[in-house]
């Protein structure tokens, strides 16, 4: 895949000093450390202050010094499962016409900059309405508006009554049809393809256990992408479903609600992705903020004991996992974000805060085919981070006190005027 870049860039090269620094890849936090952003906006070098500011005097535009007072930093954080222009049942699909494009647009890139402010600088879309996503990843990536770095699917593949197909799918039967929906999605301009394969929470007329793809038909989805140098992720609930589409090539696994130790360790020995999207079946609280109808509500809250398992199974048996919400990533949950309460749920399920940490950049960044170039602070990666008040390699609740986004080396969020402050060398 490409990475585009954003359209906006920072004048001048800047030096982060008075810092901690999570590179994305190492083992812990390493103190004292100075950060050098290039004027192009990546990254340039990480180390001891005067080494860091020596090297800048390479950058071609004068050097600013921003002190970062202490704080700890860390990528900017990459959600794999993000649904920009989600309406659930009940209040929030009263509130959007998915039919007028402008609603929808202006919704989704109010979405957009409120995830980027919630320190999410890379998302992954996996199934919006109406193609409206590759509009958005053009408008951010020119600098028109601010938001994430967007990979998208564009559309949800389902089949006819299938999961989505009242949201974000695109209804297709037979293995014709599907690769041409395939097709359809590269067309636009596709980065991945998201199929759903049996069930889930938000379909009234389904179970998370209804089964929803033929072989054929989910082998034309694999060959067709695959053959474009695609990867294909796909929404799955049962062990039985997820051990089938496995086999046929698919490349991750969204949600996984009924994983079991056998799935688990052949997900393992196969090298499939897992996004549990765990809050999404544990968020009373936004369900019922949100007026989400009874039936919902109790399906996706009774799946919770299974869904945790599941998570625990494929951490136990070393499953490639990387963090996404399924939930908006800015969302107010348990008194932070969405994004951040993924997280600690996989702290919580068993995962140590590096691991978390890596599963939300570099290793997020390894399944977009974008190691190095984002979910790291390392030489030639896309200056994007975040400065915090603790350590949240020690424990990933320190993602809670979050004060500045900084994405391309522009500074989105800043709580605390830092930017403001910023001098030169």
């Amino acid at each position: 895949m490409v990475l585009r870049t954003l359209g906006t860039r920072p004048s001048r090269g800047q030096v982060l000093v008075n810092c901690s620094v999570f590179d994305g890849t190492g083992d812990g936090t390493v103190g004292d450390q100075a950060i050098w952003i290039r004027s192009d906006g990546t990254v340039g070098r990480v180390g001891d202050r005067q080494v860091v500011i020596d090297a800048a005097d390479d950058d071609p535009e004068p050097i600013v010094v921003v002190d970062l007072a202490g704080g700890y930093v860390t990528p900017g954080l990459i959600n794999m499962h993000v649904h920009l222009g989600l309406a659930l049942p009940g209040a929030m699909s009263a509130s959007l016409d998915r039919n007028d494009p402008a609603a929808l647009a202006l919704h989704m890139a109010g979405s957009a900059r409120r995830t980027l402010h919630a320190g999410v600088t890379t998302a992954r879309l996996v199934g919006e309405t109406a193609y409206t996503d590759f509009a958005l990843r053009l408008a951010i990536q020119s600098g028109s508006l601010p938001g994430p770095r967007l990979f998208t699917a564009g559309h949800a593949l389902c089949c006819t009554g299938g999961h989505g197909h009242d949201a974000d799918g695109l209804e297709a039967d037979g293995a014709d049809g599907f690769r041409r929906a395939t097709r359809e999605q590269l067309r636009a301009g596709a980065d991945l393809i998201k199929v759903c394969v049996s069930g889930g929470l938000a379909g009234e007329h389904e179970a998370i256990e209804t089964p929803q793809l033929t072989d054929d038909e989910l082998s034309a989805v694999v060959t067709t992408a695959h053959q474009w140098g695609r990867t294909v992720t796909a929404h799955a609930g049962p062990a039985e479903v997820i051990e089938r589409v496995i086999q046929l090539g698919v490349d991750g696994i969204e949600h996984g609600y009924q994983i079991t130790p056998e799935v688990a360790a052949d997900m393992a020995r196969r090298g499939t992705w897992y996004v549990p999207t765990i809050t999404v079946s544990r968020c009373r609280e936004f369900f019922e903020e949100h007026q989400v109808p009874p039936w919902m509500m109790e399906r996706a809250l009774g799946a919770g004991p299974r869904h945790w398992e599941s998570l625990q199974h494929a951490i136990t048996a070393g499953v490639r996992i990387v963090m996404g919400s399924d939930m908006p990533p800015d969302a107010s949950f348990e008194g932070t974000t969405a994004t951040v309460r993924e997280m600690e749920f996989m702290a919580e399920a068993g995962m140590t805060a590096v691991e978390v940490l890596r599963a939300a950049t570099s290793r997020a960044a390894e399944w977009l085919d974008a190691t190095g170039k984002i979910g790291t602070l390392t030489p030639g990666a896309a200056g994007d981070l975040l400065v915090l008040d603790a350590d949240p390699a020690a424990d990933v609740s320190a993602l809670r006190t979050m004060h500045a986004v900084v994405q391309g080396g522009r500074a989105m969020r800043d709580d605390r005027g830092l930017w403001t402050k910023r001098r030169p060398v």
